[in-house]
C-alpha cells in the first residue's frame, strides 16, 4: 500500500482515484499547452512529466528514488549510480529510431521515481520521437502482453520492443485523439481501465 497525501488506505480505492486525477492531469498537460513546454529527452522532462500527473497525489512525484527496486527477477539501476546513469541517458544520441529506442530502454532500466515510472516514459518517449522523426506511436497498435513481455527482455535484448514501436509509428504527431487514445492503452498496460480520459 503506498502512502499517499489524500490518506487513502484501501488498495481498490487509490487504484481507483489515482487513475481519475493523474489520467485527468494526462488530458490536461496536452489541453493546456504545458506538455509542448516540457524539455526532450532529459530526465528533467521525464520528471516534470511524473510530476505533473502524480503530484497530487505522491509525495514521490517527480523526485529521484531513494531505494533500490525490483520487478521479478529484475533489479533496476541500484541507487548508488541512478544519478551517473541519468546523466548519461541525458548525453545518449536520439537522431534515429534505434538511438530512440535505445534510450527509452535505458530510461526503463533507470527507473528513476519510487512508482509509477511506465506512464510517464511513455509520454517522453511519444516526445522524443515526435520532436526528432516527425512520428508518434499509436499505442493501440501494440498488443498488452507483446509490450510486457518485449519491456521485460529489452534490458538484454531490445530487438522486440524495436520491432513492435517501428510497426506503431504514425505521422499524427498533432493529433489530440492519437494521444488521448494512447494514455487510455498507456493505463490499461498497467491494468487501470475504469475510466475512459475522455470522460474525465
Amino acid at each position: 500500500m503506498l502512502s499517499n497525501k489524500l490518506g487513502i488506505t484501501n488498495q481498490v480505492e487509490l487504484a481507483r482515484v489515482e487513475e481519475k486525477i493523474s489520467k485527468s492531469n494526462a488530458k490536461k498537460l496536452y489541453d493546456t499547452g504545458d506538455i509542448n513546454k516540457l524539455e526532450v529527452g532529459t530526465y528533467k522532462g521525464l520528471a516534470d512529466i511524473h510530476r505533473y500527473l502524480f503530484s497530487d497525489i505522491y509525495e514521490f512525484a517527480g523526485k529521484i528514488r531513494t531505494a533500490n527496486i525490483a520487478k521479478g527477477n529484475f533489479r533496476f539501476a541500484p541507487v548508488m549510480y541512478l544519478e551517473v546513469s541519468l546523466h548519461q541517458i541525458d548525453q545518449m544520441s536520439q537522431s534515429t529510431i534505434d538511438e530512440i529506442i535505445a534510450k527509452y530502454v535505458e530510461m526503463n532500466i533507470a527507473h528513476p521515481f519510487r512508482e509509477r515510472n511506465g506512464r510517464s516514459t511513455r509520454i517522453w518517449l511519444d516526445l522524443i520521437l515526435k520532436k526528432e522523426l516527425k512520428k508518434v506511436v499509436d499505442w493501440n497498435l501494440i498488443n498488452k502482453e507483446d509490450y510486457l513481455s518485449a519491456m521485460e527482455r529489452s534490458p538484454v535484448n531490445d530487438l522486440e520492443i524495436a520491432h513492435l514501436l517501428k510497426k506503431s509509428l504514425i505521422s499524427l504527431v498533432n493529433d489530440r485523439e492519437v494521444y488521448m487514445k494512447g494514455i487510455d492503452v498507456s493505463y490499461y498496460y498497467e491494468g487501470y481501465t475504469e475510466y475512459n480520459i475522455e470522460d474525465l
